[in-house]
């Protein structure tokens, strides 16, 4: 049985962070969330007012970042911690959504967690998603997953995900924000979100979550056990 590296990129709101959790938890994989941690890095940078046009005061911020993931004992699943503070509730808000896309494009930011996830990865039974994952930070990866969705039920979901957690959100504000985010990562400079040529397309419009991980279990399967 072979240990094996799982990348899943893909657009906002199409279910990659939640189906690659429960996906990681049924291999009994770790699970590492690339875009748990460009939130992580946005919120220090507007906790400390960094600008963004400043390469030293960036360069210096991340210096003073650290992350790292823990598993909650009463929901048994990975939240994320800077600097030894659990900030998983406080990076998934929409002031944060806002402005994450930006914070990514930075080169600095990009190569730093870049960086990072390698090295996280490096021992492989891992499950990680992201945008990047697959063309840049495991581009040898066993398995490759690219999964897109119609907007409108990429706007659905992203509501009810800020609903769940007591955030009311117009409609309107969460499609500008994909529709922002979309363009923002598709043409960025550094590690531009793109399927890899070797990624296997998933669209999740009309796929429930069971058939969404019932998918991917099946499509590791197939290579753990070749």
């Amino acid at each position: 049985m072979n240990k094996i590296v799982i990348a899943i990129d893909g657009y906002s709101a199409c279910g990659k962070s939640t189906t690659a959790k429960a996906l990681a938890k049924t291999l009994s994989y770790a699970y590492l969330d690339s875009g748990a941690m460009y939130r992580a890095v946005t919120l220090y940078f507007c906790r400390n007012h960094i600008k963004l046009t400043n390469p030293k005061a960036i360069q210096k911020a991340l210096e003073n970042i650290n992350i790292h993931f823990g598993v909650n004992s009463k929901t048994n699943l990975s939240e994320t911690y800077l600097n030894g503070l659990n900030v998983e509730k406080e990076i998934r808000k929409m002031y944060i959504s806002e402005k994450v896309s930006e914070i990514s494009a930075l080169v600095d930011v990009r190569r730093e967690l870049v960086a990072q996830q390698r090295k996280l990865g490096k021992k492989k039974a891992v499950v990680m998603d992201g945008r990047d994952i697959g063309t840049v930070v495991f581009p040898d990866a066993e398995l490759k997953i690219f999964m897109r969705a119609d907007m409108r039920v990429r706007v659905a979901r992203r509501q009810k995900e800020l609903l769940d957690r007591e955030q009311l959100v117009e409609t309107e504000t969460i499609r500008n924000n994909l529709e922002k985010r979309d363009r923002i990562d598709s043409t960025r400079e550094e590690s531009p979100l793109r399927q890899a040529e070797d990624a296997i397309v998933l669209d999740t419009t009309y796929l429930t979550f069971e058939e969404q991980l019932d998918k991917l279990i099946d499509l590791s399967i197939q290579k753990i056990w070749l």
